[in-house]
């Protein structure tokens, strides 16, 4: 009975922890974009259908193919980055699957895999790695680079909440509900504005519905250029635009060989 007692007890801390969270108020200097935005992301549910009328995207093969890992945002996992995959292996980029399943936000454990990983996969290639990473992932593709730029060639970030206030998005609270605990208390140390040191591209979209213009384009001492798109946050993976201007930047990695 004690034990049931104790199991119990810790069952309600940790909900009544998680509702703290989500009643949980952001500062005044956060910036979000409008619900109208927000809204209109539910039009990604419509992608994979729309998908099937566009022309196949143009791509040519290319002269430098690269090792690319894509990260995939929070609480979606490989498969939602399956079809950008599918595009940039049709240029001829090697491209591999971060390794740690859904992203349910940082630990030192899965940071640590992570550097791993990527190391790993650049010694059997013998090239940097470039990183390619969506919304939460690309926090983390800043993160590791910062941990292991030797492995890294360049970090690609698609709507990625690095900058500004960590409540400069609409869905900080359900974040900080799943992940367990708040977005200005992440469970490792980090400076997330800090600009990782090697290329660093920021893409960012005014039509993006959840994370805000100034916490994914950034500041110019973030990162090396930010690239502006036409998509929803929930598009980043799947937007034409997006993937040809991946396509693009990878021509231009010109630091993916191993030292």
């Amino acid at each position: 009975m004690q034990r049931f007692r104790r199991t119990a007890g810790a069952v309600g801390g940790a909900f009544a922890h998680r509702i703290a969270l989500l009643r949980g108020s952001s500062p005044d200097n956060a910036h979000s974009p409008p619900l109208k935005l927000f809204y209109a992301e539910l039009g990604a549910v419509a992608e994979p259908v729309l998908r099937r009328f566009r022309p196949q995207l143009q791509i040519e093969l290319s002269e430098q193919p690269r090792v690319v890992i894509l990260l995939p945002g929070f609480g979606t996992g490989p498969t939602r980055m399956r079809y950008m995959a599918l595009q940039l292996e049709r240029a001829g980029h090697t491209v591999k699957r971060w390794g740690l399943g859904h992203n349910l936000g940082p630990t030192d454990e899965t940071l640590g895999l992570l550097s791993d990983r990527i190391c790993d996969v650049s010694a059997r290639y013998g090239q940097k790695v470039v990183l390619v990473g969506w919304s939460l992932g690309g926090v983390f593709a800043r993160e590791v680079a910062k941990l292991k730029p030797d492995c890294v060639a360049k970090v690609i970030t698609m709507g990625s909440p690095f900058s500004h206030s960590p409540y400069s998005n609409n869905l900080w609270r359900a974040y900080q509900v799943v992940a367990g605990h708040s977005v200005e208390n992440p469970p490792i140390p980090s400076d997330l504005q800090s600009k990782p040191p090697v290329e660093t591209i920021a893409f960012w979209s005014p039509r993006d519905g959840v994370v805000s213009r100034r916490a994914a384009c950034g500041g110019a001492d973030e990162r090396d250029r930010a690239v502006a798109l036409r998509c929803t946050h929930l598009t980043f993976p799947t937007s034409p635009d997006c993937i040809m201007a991946i396509i693009n930047e990878l021509e231009g990695c010109g630091n993916c060989k191993t030292s």
